[in-house]
């Protein structure tokens, strides 16, 4: 099979410590243009008619007035593969921290070069298009838990990963994993980022029929958790709740490459993983037109004008401010950027050093971020939809969440990675 070619439909799993198997989370597509099943030989043209929240987002209409340039992000995850079509020419210079044979160009799992088209791929080769196609990244490469158990990989990857990051040209820092430990090496990288003024989004995780666990750092308060919503606006059922959520963003259905072998892309619900590339991706399109904004404001604005249907400035457990949307501040003006020096996730002071930073995340079960929805807003997964401006999101394809992990300080960490 040729690059740019389908495969049939395979869905993922992702794994728990230790690589035990959890299982994968179906989610049926509610709407009415539901995908009825892809042959081998379909070309990977169809892959963009199946990201459904391009249409949904309006994100034609916002490329007419940017398309994310000037605006880089970093990627970490398990390297971005930058000869794709549609990454040929977006991929800048990057990190590779694994300890690991090879360079940050070398995706080992596929889904690192997944996250990366869907924030700035071009489309190019009938390949996935990113939401913020005028963007860059630039890619740093952490190890998975399959490397850890093969491999002397660096237990510290993702703290050297995230200090690159913020110290490099990026404004915004993607990583679409975590893991369920807290690691204050990792912490003080995450507040090292926020004192250079970077926007850090992550992944709350797709665990939530397997005990919900806390997820870093999505659950450092310093990081915006993004959760991952379906196409009717209601939050995924796999997806993890609680404090660590800020935002929720479109993950179902959304195409991937298969694997390391990129010989075509898979179906399935990207998850978290996919999610937090969206809102990332739509941080650079809200930030790329207002280039002098800092990224409190671009935060607030995100937050501002996220859809909801409960009181503003209260989160909701399963998709904190509510539904990003980033054309309503593109095609419509809206939103408030509020305060260039203060934090909209921690309410303290965040310019010039590290000083002004939030103080350390709490570890229990549900780290408080900020105020919670009313559980009148919050009947559970599924139920909660944003108001009359909602996105409306419509059809989809694969990734599926690569929960890698993180270690404590003297141990190897245990990884939650992408199974096949």
């Amino acid at each position: 099979m040729t690059a740019g070619m389908r495969r049939p439909r395979k869905r993922r799993v992702h794994l728990g410590q230790g690589g035990r198997l959890l299982g994968a989370v179906a989610v049926a597509a509610a709407w009415s243009l539901g995908f009825a099943g892809v042959a081998p030989s379909a070309t990977a043209a169809d892959v963009q008619s199946e990201q459904w929240y391009l249409s949904a987002m309006q994100a034609e209409e916002m490329w007419k007035t940017t398309t994310g340039e000037g605006i880089t992000v970093a990627v970490i995850d398990t390297g971005v593969n930058s000869s794709t079509p549609s990454l040929q020419g977006q991929v800048l210079k990057g990190l590779d921290a694994t300890g690991v044979a090879g360079d940050e160009t070398d995706d080992y799992a596929g889904h690192g070069t997944t996250m990366a088209e869907l924030i700035v791929g071009t489309g190019k080769g009938g390949g996935l298009k990113g939401l913020a196609p005028g963007a860059k990244v630039i890619p740093m490469r952490v190890a998975s838990a399959d490397w850890q158990i093969k491999e002397p990989v660096n237990t510290l990857d993702t703290t050297e990963a995230i200090r690159a990051a913020a110290e490099s040209d990026a404004k915004i820092i993607s990583m679409s994993f975590g893991n369920e430990f807290a690691l204050d090496e990792e912490l003080q990288a995450v507040k090292y980022a926020q004192s250079r003024g970077k926007l850090f989004f992550a992944a709350v995780g797709n665990g939530a029929k397997e005990g919900n666990p806390v997820s870093y750092p999505a659950a450092y308060p310093e990081v915006v958790g993004v959760s991952s919503a379906d196409r009717e606006g209601k939050v995924a059922e796999y997806s993890q709740n609680g404090n660590t959520v800020d935002i929720a963003s479109p993950g179902n259905d959304i195409p991937s490459w298969c694997d390391e072998t990129f010989q075509g892309y898979c179906d399935g619900d990207g998850g978290t993983s996919a999610a937090t590339a969206i809102a990332s991706a739509s941080a650079a399109l809200v930030w790329s037109a207002h280039p002098d904004w800092t990224a409190n404001q671009v935060l607030n604005v995100l937050f501002d004008t996220a859809g909801r249907d409960w009181k503003k400035g209260t989160l909701s457990k399963y998709l904190g401010h509510g539904l990003i949307r980033p054309s309503m501040n593109i095609l419509k003006g809206k939103g408030t950027p509020g305060d260039p020096d203060i934090s909209p996730l921690t309410h303290e002071k965040t310019s010039g050093s590290t000083s002004s930073a939030a103080p350390s995340a709490p570890t229990s079960a549900e780290p408080q971020k900020d105020g919670e929805a009313d559980d009148a807003a919050v009947a559970g997964p599924g139920t909660e939809k944003s108001d009359d401006d909602q996105l409306v999101w419509i059809l989809g394809g694969v990734a599926a969440v690569l929960v890698l992990g993180a270690a404590a300080f003297a141990l190897v960490r245990q990884r939650r990675a992408p199974g096949d």
